[in-house]
């Protein structure tokens, strides 16, 4: 059986602690209302009643963790999904609820555009991250709605703190500088992180390929994390309609629609007129 009171105080912990979680309820079948926690740096506490059910709920709920989502799924009682084993046996609706640290933004260069994309972000529910190895641009007050504010090199950065970044994060990489954009490029595609935005023309791009090339970027998989010029094709002039343009290919990507990103397209990036 299940230890309701300590379930609860060690989902409590666990949100107080920022650590992701997912609590796992039957909502619908035999053994409603029993509860399994779960993280991915645990064993899982409680049960829903048959080890196997355990063990496939276990491992759904942790994608739907690592993807921030909540939501009902449905199995047979021994944890059964496909529809011929589901035929003739009672259905087990499990409520899957996420708490999960907010997603990540990383932007690399204290340019101008910074601060209306971390401005957007921070709408669309980010933790923003502000690093510029230039002590004098990268300042809380140029940036007070960004979260953190780093003086450093992109690279130490992506050492100590790379392996924190999944799916639902961003890198955005807003300089030309390439003693800058070149090792945040190239310490982004260190990481599982499931956005990497690069400004600049296709011009600047392509120069800043073959410094890539140069640093070692050969592989086309890594190539086509890319996308650059960052942002959808949508006409955007301003800073703000860039941070929009920006997010809204990071919302595109991650739910995998179609749409027209600038990198895909031809001709200048900016709009006539």
């Amino acid at each position: 059986m299940t230890d309701t009171p300590s379930l609860y105080e060690a989902l409590r912990d666990r949100i107080r602690a920022d650590q992701p979680t997912a609590l796992c309820t039957i909502i619908d079948g035999p053994n409603i209302g029993a509860k399994l926690l779960i993280g991915p740096d645990h064993a899982p506490r409680g049960t829903l009643g048959d080890p196997e059910l355990d063990r496939i709920v276990t491992r759904d709920s942790l994608a739907e963790l690592e993807a921030g989502r909540s939501g009902v799924r449905h199995y047979g009682p021994h944890g059964q999904t496909t529809p011929e084993d589901l035929i003739d046996t009672d259905t087990v609706s499990v409520f899957v609820e996420s708490f999960a640290a907010p997603p990540q933004m990383w932007i690399f260069g204290a340019v101008d555009f910074t601060a209306a994309l971390a401005k957007v972000a921070k709408v669309l529910g980010y933790r923003v991250l502000v690093c510029d190895a230039r002590e004098v641009f990268a300042t809380r007050r140029r940036f007070p709605m960004a979260d953190e504010v780093l003086v450093s090199w992109p690279m130490p950065v992506f050492v100590e703190r790379g392996a924190v970044l999944g799916p639902r994060d961003a890198v955005c990489v807003l300089t030309h500088d390439p003693k800058f954009d070149v090792p945040a490029v190239m310490g982004a595609l260190t990481t599982r992180v499931g956005y990497i935005g690069v400004m600049g023309s296709r011009t600047t791009h392509a120069k800043r390929m073959e410094r890539l090339a140069e640093a070692g970027l050969t592989d086309p998989n890594d190539i086509d994390r890319l996308m650059s010029p960052i942002g959808l094709d949508i006409g955007a002039r301003t800073p703000e309609e860039t941070a929009i343009s920006i997010c809204a290919e990071i919302i595109a990507r991650r739910t995998g629609r179609r749409t027209p990103s600038l990198r895909d397209g031809s001709g200048s990036i900016h709009a006539a007129g």
